[in-house]
């Protein structure tokens, strides 16, 4: 099994580096990072493909909440130790709420840069964001803090929640070994390999879904766009 080398790390994190400054959309970004790491460890990003088609298959995402259902409750910690709720985040207006991978994840990072440099047109449009991990606090303290974010980062321990929208998935054995570099087990407090899918619902006041995108893709991400204008029109609706 290949395994990512010290040089070829390096090299990823590089491509990091000059992905994030792309001056284009979000998707642009998260593509350009995926062809750089598909140059530098095609091992992993044949892995990938084979998950995504294995997910695919099996209709992963295919459940959860649809615009015009009921977004289900949760009460979950937050970076902080602090319980958040889905019914205090709705008090001022819509909000989104974002799945994560983890704070190690390239492209969420990616993801929530674009977020935050977005926040006042988020603002404007009269959303909010929430953000919900699979990691302990002290990962979800490092994401928010790495990235600058004002928004709350929730702790869905062991993929509580993700599991009831269907969200949650097996990474499988050979993702597990491919990503052995990374102390999964340690940020998550259990060696389950379990992640949610990427994912943004954006909730209206009255608690339905008004816009979604699943994707078991994890290098796909909503548009920064799509997120703000769907926050605009949940706004207008609640008024």
């Amino acid at each position: 099994m290949t395994v990512l080398s010290p040089a070829d790390a390096e090299r990823l994190r590089q491509a990091f580096l000059q992905c994030r400054e792309i001056q284009g959309t979000l998707r642009q970004q998260l593509e350009a990072y995926a062809a750089a790491g598909r140059e530098i460890f095609p091992a992993y990003a044949s892995a990938v493909d084979r998950l995504v088609a294995r997910l695919g298959e099996n209709g992963g995402g295919e459940t959860a909440p649809r615009p015009g259902e009921t977004m289900p409750p949760f009460v979950l910690p937050d970076e902080a130790g602090r319980l958040v709720s889905l019914q205090s985040c709705l008090f001022r207006g819509p909000v989104a709420v974002m799945f994560f991978r983890g704070h190690w994840c390239p492209y969420c990072r990616l993801n929530v840069r674009a977020v935050i440099k977005a926040q006042q047109r988020i603002d404007a449009a009269g959303g909010a964001i929430v953000a919900i991990m699979p990691e302990l606090q002290a990962f979800t303290q490092q994401f928010k803090s790495d990235a600058g974010a004002t928004f709350p980062v929730l702790t869905d321990l062991d993929n509580g929640y993700a599991l009831s929208l269907n969200l949650a998935i097996w990474l499988g054995r050979e993702i597990q070994q491919l990503l052995a570099h990374q102390d999964l087990a340690s940020f998550h407090g259990n060696d389950g390999w379990v992640l949610p899918i990427p994912a943004a619902f954006v909730v209206g006041r009255d608690g339905l879904v008004k816009a979604r995108f699943v994707d078991p893709d994890f290098r796909k991400r909503m548009e920064i766009d799509d997120l703000v204008e769907a926050l605009r029109q949940a706004a207008a609706q609640d008024s």
